[in-house]
């Protein structure tokens, strides 16, 4: 169905290619899953697939490559729009109707499809993604996750061969994610539809693939089975690294395989296990009393209280359209607030609303779920230059924490051009540079790598030792246990849980990360604390 054959993509202005040499053939109806480090060129191989390199973005592509027996060097993405489909990772970028319905048409429309055609697959796409309740909803009310499944659904009625996804899980709750991968399957095994996408949260999508295709850093791709292809590493989901813990041969690949063979590794966990004591809670630094949130008629936060303690990460999780964006953006005071109070310190009764912008940012700090934002200038060294001035901190402070996140990333490159972990990762920079006493981050590891989690975690356990204070915002459970301290969980505008994370995600079947998931009814989160727990039984 898709061959690569010996292709190499330079863009412009670069002296080395983002992908070279790349050899593939992936079969029709199987789901492929590309893997590989933030910014390696992963969203570049979907694309040359799709024919929008170098059609759309420019660059010189070497060698060929044929999708549905069609070579894209002669077919522009125009003439491939019945057999190949395209998700990119801002799906709100490519929506060019009001509705949802209006959406889900458009592509048909464009195809020339009969309306009874369209009326039918419009119907069995609200269904098959969950959307049924928000067919009339415009789209700029939706939240980021529920975008997501829109974009997937006004492809899927086109009923294309070929289905191209960049981070098609990364806006969606746990629940979600399971059913637009379950919805993916039944499309590659029931119509033989072939799927390729790019996923960084390997979690959730690796026991579906047929065929892992790794892009290393410098442009290279090796391909295989997932267990050939995955290793422990930067790049290897918790049940990979769970496995070389233990031992596991063949690795496990799903949590049902996992607790097949657990038992022995949770009987010395059991034994070794000891009661956690938790430090008391730290002084105030934000206080929330009744907020509420209203967007027209959507009444998203309905009277919500919370206290923000020094030295602590506090997560929100919650399922799309919970109300945890308007939360946030509603304490920052740079959002809409209907009502309530929001007090911070260090003196008491300050309201970020009423502050101007360099002394609310010197207090509390926002990063949104869409980067660019936030980004205005041309460059990257530009961006990060005025991070450190508006900060009042040392020349290069910025570009410095940018590097920890991302690693190398050129200043001379343009914003927009960066794959969307790059963009997140210079927005964290650009605003933990002023060190404010209150970070709030909505989503902050879409499109971030592992690797670059770590150092996110790491980042935020400076920023609470220093006394700081962190609300964020995330579906991404695996981030979670690695650094909450405190998880609330919201629904319908609400707080209907509020504890010690170790107590909510544990007790969770929706939030729990896999090693719980494997090794209940131990409670233990993460790889490392396993580690650590067989270390102390030694």
């Amino acid at each position: 169905m898709i061959s690569v054959e010996r292709v190499s993509v330079t863009y412009p202005g670069q002296s080395h290619p983002a992908v070279h040499d790349v050899d593939l053939e992936i079969p029709e109806g199987e789901l492929c899953l590309v893997v590989g480090p933030t910014g390696s060129g992963k969203s570049t191989l979907l694309r040359t697939i799709s024919g929008l390199v170098p059609h759309f973005s420019g660059g010189t592509l070497a060698g060929r490559v044929v999708v549905a027996g069609r070579d894209t060097r002669t077919h522009r993405p125009r003439d491939l729009a019945d057999a190949v489909g395209v998700v990119l990772q801002d799906p709100a970028r490519g929506f060019v109707t009001e509705t949802v319905t209006d959406e889900l048409v458009y592509a048909m429309e464009q195809l020339g499809l009969p309306r009874a055609v369209m009326r039918t697959r419009t119907e069995e796409v609200l269904d098959l993604l969950g959307l049924a309740d928000l067919r009339d909803a415009p789209l700029r009310d939706l939240s980021g996750g529920e975008q997501q499944r829109v974009a997937i659904g006004a492809v899927l009625t086109a009923h294309p061969q070929v289905l191209v996804l960049d981070e098609p899980t990364s806006a969606l709750d746990p629940p979600a994610a399971d059913d637009v991968l379950a919805a993916l399957t039944r499309l590659v095994h029931d119509q033989g539809m072939t799927v390729v996408l790019a996923e960084h949260r390997l979690e959730r999508v690796v026991q579906y693939a047929d065929l892992v295709v790794a892009v290393a850093a410098d442009g290279t791709v090796s391909h295989g089975a997932a267990g050939d292809v995955l290793g422990p590493g930067s790049a290897a989901p918790p049940l990979v690294e769970l496995a070389a813990v233990a031992g596991w041969r063949p690795v496990p690949l799903s949590v049902r395989d996992a607790r097949r063979r657990v038992a022995p590794l949770r009987d010395r966990l059991t034994a070794a296990r000891t009661r956690e004591v938790l430090p008391g809670p730290g002084r105030a630094v934000l206080t929330a009393r009744g907020i509420q949130v209203r967007h027209r008629r959507a009444h998203a936060v309905r009277g919500v209280d919370l206290t923000l303690a020094a030295a602590s990460v506090t997560a929100v999780m919650g399922r799309n359209g919970a109300g945890k964006s308007s939360l946030l953006w509603a304490l920052s005071g740079a959002g809409p607030r209907s009502a309530g109070s929001v007090t911070l310190g260090p003196e008491p009764g300050q309201d970020p609303a009423a502050l101007d912008a360099a002394a609310a940012r010197r207090l509390v700090a926002l990063v949104p779920q869409d980067p660019t934002d936030l980004l205005y200038l041309g460059s990257v060294g530009a961006e990060c230059r005025a991070g450190d001035t508006q900060a009042a901190v040392a020349a290069g402070t910025c570009a410095q924490l940018l590097e920890r996140f991302a690693g190398p990333v050129p200043a001379q490159a343009h914003p927009r051009d960066l794959s969307e972990g790059q963009r997140l990762a210079l927005v964290l920079a650009v605003q933990l540079a002023a060190d404010p006493l209150v970070l709030l981050l909505d989503e902050p590891t879409r499109g971030l790598d592992y690797a670059a989690k770590r150092a996110l975690v790491a980042v935020l356990a400076q920023h609470t030792a220093r006394g700081g204070a962190v609300l964020l915002s995330s579906h991404d459970v695996e981030f979670v246990a690695q650094c909450a301290d405190r998880v609330v969980v919201m629904s319908d505008g609400v707080t209907v849980t509020d504890g010690p994370a170790r107590d909510v995600l544990v007790a969770s079947p929706t939030f729990a990360p896999q090693v719980a998931k494997v090794l209940h009814p131990v409670p233990l989160l993460t790889v490392a604390e396993v580690r650590e727990a067989l270390a102390a039984a030694r």
